[in-house]
């Protein structure tokens, strides 16, 4: 308790949490689609084309991509605080520009524009945390970028239903395309995503650079200047002699090459596949596609509004039950818990929409399912990748494994109208079953538990541990 009382708290805080305001731009530009789906959708025509309702959703996911595969670099040669401010600028020009356009095709630039910016910072906020933060402050302050996206994510949901006036009942498409939430009222949900974008924009200045981005740089005076600011002059001593020992110990192959190296390319497999169940788990679809889901639950597009709201709710109640337990119970017991969890909750919620049981039955599950992904996969899995990957390579293997991720939401998203339509809700529910089943047994064989631990010493110990895996070593 000693060592802890040194440390600036209230500064590590300040520094996180305004990194973190890329989680929660990330969160609002993320779901506040699907508030804004009914409305645009017919004022854009596609209600009844699948294939564009998908790619309206989703094509943000290909600017996710494209910022998620350019953070490695641009994180290596820029560092960590310039690419914030960058994503800060996509976010805001994404959000002026969508609500202007009055046509389906710059509707989609400026979402890929908005959804660079998520690529962005859903890779460098989570890394800039974690190589600040203490290692027994670590899980509880990288979770604080999960706790900024679910914030966001209500807050859309939340503005989505205060600027939405009420639809008559019966009212046909063309009557709700030429209603003022046809008009006007989807625009409204994307403009108000403008002030926590220039906030993000304006307090991203403030911050330091990340002291291992910069210790790669070999400014070391800086770096002891901000690791003394965060825990005093000792702490900054032993900190910059793990950093030096870390680098040392790396080779001095090319950065790509050395990322394929026999001693990587483990540890990179685990965060890739880790990427890809947390969207394969198939919670995200809630968010993105609630007025089908809860249609088919039985609820009109009035109803399905408000219980985004309630999504929401508990959606941000149970991260911070996560953001308790992270650092007592560990991340691999949080994800072994959500991923059987959510197992069984999807095959319960098939059975459901099977056997036509409508109305609060079903909604509950959707809720329990929201429940159990906010405290375990949600945030653990953000945890997670920025801790294990080495110091040397951390930001291009942070950038392929979340684009890994993104490529796999963009799937996910793409394919659920069609998966909807030829499996029916129950199939589609059944089928991320199995998928969370399969992440169950995979974190069970392969992660390792990382709390508690320096970045140094995670490195460390899975380079140790790597051959006793029981999976296949590439």
């Amino acid at each position: 308790m000693l060592v802890k009382e040194k440390f600036n708290f209230q500064y590590i805080l300040a520094i996180s949490l305004v990194s973190a305001l890329g989680g929660l731009l990330f969160g609002y530009d993320w779901v506040v689609i699907g508030g804004a789906k009914p409305f645009y959708e017919r004022f854009f025509g596609i209600t009844n084309q699948s294939a564009l309702q998908g790619w309206a959703v989703s094509c943000a996911l290909i600017g996710c991509i494209v910022g998620a595969v350019s953070s490695g670099k641009i994180t290596d040669a820029l560092g960590r605080k310039v690419p914030l401010i960058m994503s800060a600028v996509l976010f805001t020009v994404s959000a002026i520009g969508t609500g202007m356009i009055d046509t389906l095709n710059w509707f989609i630039i400026y979402r890929i524009l908005g959804g660079i910016g998520i690529g962005l910072a859903s890779t460098i906020s989570p890394i800039y945390i974690a190589e600040l933060a203490p290692a027994h402050y670590r899980g509880r302050l990288v979770s604080l970028n999960q706790l900024t996206i679910v914030i966001g994510i209500l807050a859309a949901q939340i503005i989505n239903y205060l600027i939405a006036e009420s639809i008559p009942t019966g009212s046909t498409d063309a009557e709700i395309a030429a209603s003022w939430n046809g008009q006007m009222g989807w625009r409204w949900m994307f403009w108000a995503e403008v002030i926590p974008a220039f906030t993000f924009f304006a307090l991203a200045f403030f911050i330091p650079e990340s002291p291992r981005w910069l210790a790669k740089q070999s400014r070391w005076a800086e770096v002891n200047r901000t690791l003394s600011r965060i825990g005093g002059k000792a702490y900054a001593t032993t900190g910059q002699e793990e950093i030096q020992h870390s680098l040392q110990t790396q080779t001095h192959q090319p950065q790509n090459t050395n990322l394929l190296g026999k001693n990587n390319r483990f540890i990179l497999l685990i965060g890739m596949v880790l990427a890809v169940f947390q969207q394969w788990c198939g919670i995200n679809v809630v968010f993105n596609y609630a007025d089908e889901i809860f249609s088919a639950a039985g609820y009109s597009i009035n109803d399905a509004l408000f219980n985004i709201v309630i999504t929401g709710i508990v959606n941000l109640v149970f991260t911070f039950v996560a953001i308790r337990t992270i650092d007592q119970w560990g991340r691999r017991k949080l994800l072994l818990l959500g991923s059987l969890g959510l197992a069984i909750t999807y095959a319960l919620l098939a059975f459901c929409y099977l056997t036509d049981i409508k109305g609060v039955f079903a909604l509950s599950l959707v809720l329990i399912g929201i429940a159990i992904y906010a405290m375990s996969l949600a945030p653990v899995v953000w945890v997670v990748l920025s801790e294990i990957f080495p110091n040397r390579i951390r930001g291009v293997a942070m950038a392929i494994a979340t684009t890994a991720l993104w490529v796999a939401s963009f799937i996910l998203t793409y394919t659920f109208p069609i998966f909807n339509s030829g499996l029916g809700t129950s199939g589609t529910f059944f089928l991320y079953s199995i998928i969370c089943l399969a992440g169950f047994v995979f974190v069970l064989r392969t992660l390792p538990e990382t709390k508690n631990k320096s970045l140094e010493e995670i490195e460390s110990e899975i380079l140790t541990n790597q051959t006793e895996a029981k999976v296949l070593d590439a």
